[in-house]
């Protein structure tokens, strides 16, 4: 009798053993999946104002980079019925000679229809985003500012004639100066 318990623990034993393992399989891959899924999810961002200030957001699910190089695809998704953001394109034309050895930067400022944007441009070699802000007595007047990881920043100063155009001077770090162009 002896035998046959000692038998049946071991049959016993080896049966724990092998639903165990596949209890720590399944534990070890819900663990490595959830961070993946828990970063996943979905980014919401404001895009607008209702009447009574609040913010109205829109919902995406693609990654939108901190810093996207100008012309990046990918982008803010408009709730229906609130304006959505909008890209314009942006040059900065040399104005001193500090500024004649970089020649014409490119950028691009996203239009958050908020009275806020986000300002993106390269210089030498760096990545420089900020902020750019209408000026609140007067909404066709802005201010810009970006920095570069580098320690680079510009700050500028605007005027819009239009939605998608406008105008204005921006001064770098290094003292270097620029004609600044918003749209086309």
């Amino acid at each position: 009798m002896n035998a046959t318990v000692t038998l049946k623990d071991q049959r016993t034993r080896s049966l724990k053993e092998k639903t165990r393992k596949p209890f720590r399989v399944t534990r070890f891959v819900v663990a490595a999946a959830f961070p993946v899924l828990a970063l996943s999810g979905c980014y919401v961002m404001p895009v607008a104002q209702d009447a009574s200030g609040r913010p109205v957001y829109a919902y995406s699910t693609v990654p939108i980079p901190a810093a996207s190089a100008p012309g990046a695809a990918g982008g803010p998704v408009a709730t229906p019925g609130a304006p959505g953001p909008m890209a314009l394109n942006v040059k900065l034309y040399p104005i001193n000679d500090l500024a004649n050895q970089t020649g014409v930067l490119v950028g691009q400022v996203t239009n958050m229809m908020t009275g806020k944007g986000r300002f993106t441009f390269s210089y030498q070699g760096e990545t420089l985003v900020g902020e750019a802000t209408r000026v609140a007595n007067d909404e066709r007047r802005g201010i810009a500012s970006a920095y570069g990881p580098g320690g680079t920043f510009a700050q500028c100063e605007y005027q819009m004639s239009s939605p998608k155009i406008g105008a204005g001077t921006c001064s770098f770090s290094n003292n270097a100066m620029y004609q600044l162009h918003i749209g086309n």
